[in-house]
């Protein structure tokens, strides 16, 4: 299953690369996750729509015949339809965006820097190559830069650089997540990014590496479903302290998130019943 999914995102990314816009049909009705990358791409592309709770009830939409199609990311398409999965009989066909997932943090959050050192470090290492693929999204991985290399400063430097953290330690959310000893993830169900196992524990490639994150700060991962259209409004009042899902890097996310560097592929793609 999991090379099967590797095999396919692989593919699909080769060719989504290169591919023009869709030629989804356009009288059709299509289940969308309410503040999604998919109910963007068919607001831009004049469809019609239903939004929903989530991408996996998008695609209940479709086996259930409520709506004619879903639009929802090829990573959770690679996992949850076709041979062998919880919808044999679905397939997906138009690629309508290509596109980036990021993890989101409180505007001017230091913790977006501190995961992207993470990220760097573990792409480094192979261990992030390890944990995708375990979930068969190595194929979907995007490359991490080197993290930052300490440079030698002067004492004048070194006295002002810790007056200003000082100051900047107050305000740091790396600090407050190490205080309170837990760091909270904001998700929805999104296999294979976030998703229970038998034993109701959350895994994924997401899950995973947000414990990573949290191992190194030293605390806990706890890890909270939001509803995905309230996010913005979820961070900012400190219900979660991160937003790690699936999660594209859509302008208004930038705007409104201090966003880490893309670490996965992904593109929004068509889903309807096999013929």
């Amino acid at each position: 299953m999991k090379k099967g999914l590797a095999m396919v995102l692989g593919a699909s990314m080769v060719m989504g690369m290169a591919m023009p816009a869709c030629a989804a049909d356009a009288d059709l009705v299509y289940a969308v996750e309410a503040g999604s990358a998919g109910e963007a791409a068919a607001e831009e592309n004049g469809f019609q729509y239903n939004s929903v709770a989530s991408q996996a009830d998008a695609l209940m939409e479709v086996a259930s015949g409520t709506s004619d199609a879903a639009i929802i990311d090829l990573l959770m398409a690679g996992a949850m339809i076709g041979e062998g999965t919880s919808y044999p009989n679905l397939v997906h066909t138009d690629e309508l965006t290509t596109e980036e997932y990021g993890v989101g943090c409180r505007k001017g959050s230091d913790l977006a820097a501190y995961i992207n050192e993470v990220f760097a470090e573990t792409y480094a290492d192979g261990s992030m190559k390890e944990v995708a693929e375990k979930y068969g999204v190595q194929d979907a991985l995007v490359e991490q830069g080197a993290a930052e290399e300490a440079t030698e400063v002067t004492e004048e430097e070194t006295e002002a650089a810790s007056e200003e953290a000082t100051d900047a330690a107050e305000d740091s959310d790396v600090a407050y997540i190490q205080g309170k000893g837990s760091l909270i993830v904001g998700i929805t169900d999104f296999e294979p990014m976030d998703y229970k196992d038998e034993n109701g524990d959350w895994i994924g490639f997401d899950a995973d590496m947000a414990g990573v994150v949290a191992e190194k700060l030293g605390v806990d991962v706890e890890f909270v479903e939001i509803d995905w259209d309230n996010k913005i409004m979820e961070l900012d009042s400190k219900n979660i302290d991160v937003v790690w899902n699936g999660m594209t890097l859509t302008d208004e996310v930038t705007n409104s998130m201090e966003c880490t560097n893309a670490y996965c592929n992904n593109a929004q793609v068509v889903v309807v019943p096999a013929e």
